[in-house]
């Protein structure tokens, strides 16, 4: 941390590359041909790597924590307020099917990596317990299985590492898949046909410019967007807090019960159900907002920049290649499960592809994903799903992490 041309508690500055670079990308993606193929979720993740690993800017900081723990609770509703709210239920079923064969492909992972690699890495079966729950669930499990574990600190830092750069990497591959005429020859792809449709209509340079066209928004329209995100987060946050507090966790407590706890103590299950019911309840109040899209869209855009700056290279060289082994081997088998599942049960490559990132990254990133590459129908049903990882993966890393430990 000490090491990089700015430090850590250089705040300003800090700010200023995340919001700085996240504008850069926005307008290369929407000016230029070869940035809008390449997207400006990745221009924007592959900047971060760059100066995160040229010692420009450190890989750890408060910025990067306030960036997950304030802007991406605000982008979610911005982002919601505007969805097909019939839709999301309708989608969500559909999703949840691909969504739990995708978490099988981890298991499978999780299972054949730890065979392969057991003899070679220390405390794999602690490790093997933590990434199976992560890439279920997300960074929450992991932390939990890091705990119930009792893993070496030197490990877990290792295996954030891998994980930080094995994440960045995947989510680059996901973001162009859809371009490649080999996915697109042999999965249906509606919601991709759906945005270039819409660029050709428009006649613009590029699909993001064409989709991202200027709008009407006022002083009004800002105010309103802000001030009910901030309310929602609030209430949800508090109400969240409130019920993990009610509700008995840990190993002590019944499956029943730990899984309540999942459920209601979850801040961002809250959050997205308190906006769908608010979005039931006074949908002309949402309706008459405009620019929420486009402001939760630039926070999700500060939000790429900054998952790509922990994907360290050189400390994965000296410390832990062989974890970064583990971690793809698992990725890799989640995807081909997820491909052939998917192509064997019919489902659309978009859907497919955003299973496959809740499962590995969490609903956060899915949800960016989905934003980036404008499916707007699959915002809302991905974040519904995404957070049942939430819930199921702390089962699946207990199960495996206990059956490894009995062949190490």
């Amino acid at each position: 941390m000490g090491s990089s041309l700015i430090q850590s508690d250089d705040m300003i500055t800090l700010w200023g590359i995340i919001v700085i670079w996240a504008a850069i990308s926005i307008y290369l993606e929407q000016r230029f041909k070869w940035a809008a193929k390449i997207s400006g979720a990745i221009i924007s993740l592959i900047g971060a790597i760059i100066l995160s690993n040229t010692g420009i800017i450190p890989t750890e900081s408060p910025v990067y924590d306030a960036v997950w723990a304030f802007i991406i609770p605000l982008a979610i509703p911005l982002l919601l307020f505007h969805v097909n709210f019939k839709k999301i239920w309708t989608e969500s079923g559909r999703l949840l099917i691909i969504y739990l064969l995708s978490a099988i492909g981890t298991v499978a992972g999780t299972i054949i990596s730890f065979f392969l690699l057991k003899d070679y890495i220390p405390y794999l079966d602690k490790i093997g317990g933590m990434m199976s729950a992560s890439y279920v669930g997300g960074g929450v499990n992991f932390a939990a299985m890091a705990g119930k574990f009792e893993t070496p600190g030197e490990m877990v830092s290792a295996t954030i590492v891998a994980d930080n750069l094995m994440m960045a990497l995947y989510f680059v591959i996901l973001m162009i898949i859809p371009a490649l005429s080999f996915f697109r020859k042999r999965f249906s792809h509606p919601h991709v046909l759906e945005v270039e449709r819409a660029a050709e209509a428009g006649g613009e340079t590029t699909q993001a410019e064409s989709f991202w066209k200027r709008k009407e928004i006022s002083l009004k329209d800002i105010a309103l967007s802000m001030g009910t995100a901030f309310f929602l987060v609030v209430i949800s946050f508090k109400l969240a807090e409130l019920f993990g507090s009610w509700i008995p966790s840990g190993e002590e407590a019944s499956f029943g019960i730990n899984l309540l706890g999942g459920i209601f103590g979850d801040k961002y299950l809250v959050l997205t159900t308190i906006t769908f019911l608010a979005l039931a309840f006074f949908p002309k109040y949402f309706e008459s907002i405009n620019g929420s899209q486009e402001m939760g869209t630039f926070l999700i855009y500060l939000f790429f920049v900054v998952i790509g700056i922990p994907a360290s290279i050189p400390l994965i060289v000296q410390n832990a290649p062989l974890l970064l082994v583990f971690v793809a081997i698992i990725v890799a088998i989640n995807m081909l499960i997820s491909l052939t599942a998917g192509k064997l049960f019919k489902f659309d490559l978009e859907e497919i592809l955003l299973v496959s990132n809740a499962n590995i990254g969490g609903p956060t990133t899915a949800a960016a994903m989905a934003i980036a590459k404008g499916w707007t129908n699959l915002i809302g049903p991905i974040l519904v799903v995404g957070t049942i990882g939430y819930i199921i993966g702390n089962y699946i890393g207990t199960a495996l992490g206990l059956w490894f430990a009995t062949m190490m």
